[in-house]
């Protein structure tokens, strides 16, 4: 991942204790990370950070299209929240467990709990005042 601020290339894991920051000039980086069955629970459910979920599958023209914007909205809020995407069809016991019945269907996990959810693509100024409203509790 490149660093927003200097540019500098950093290693992010997609599990770790604290909030992602660029071993160059220490300015937060954004979270952006892969998860499936086997290892959820320790990528989100554990994360220090608020997590933003993102149910989706290659095949799924609306998740293609919602993803970019998810990307960014995790950019704009470096070392603040992580984004974790989940393929479906590579994770099938996430989606019994979630109850994934439309994809791209999105949550956000505080504290690893369910805050927010949302089932469906949506505008990037929506999806922006949703994930605001759900990290500021008002979404819960």
């Amino acid at each position: 991942m490149a660093c927003p601020a200097c540019g500098k290339t950093n290693r992010i894991p997609a599990q770790a204790a604290g909030r992602p920051r660029c071993g160059n000039c220490k300015a937060g980086l954004p979270w952006i990370v892969d998860a499936g069955d086997a290892d959820f629970g320790r990528v989100a459910e554990e994360s220090p950070v608020p997590v933003l979920v993102d149910f989706w599958a290659a095949w799924c023209g609306p998740c293609r299209m919602v993803s970019p914007v998810l990307d960014k909205l995790a950019r704009e809020r470096p070392g603040a929240i992580k984004l974790v995407k989940v393929d479906v069809d590579k994770s099938p016991a996430l989606s019994r467990r979630f109850d994934v019945q439309a994809i791209p269907t999105l949550m956000v996990l505080v504290d690893g709990k369910v805050a927010a959810r949302q089932a469906g693509a949506a505008p990037a100024d929506a999806l922006r005042s949703w994930l605001d409203k759900a990290l500021s509790g008002a979404g819960r």
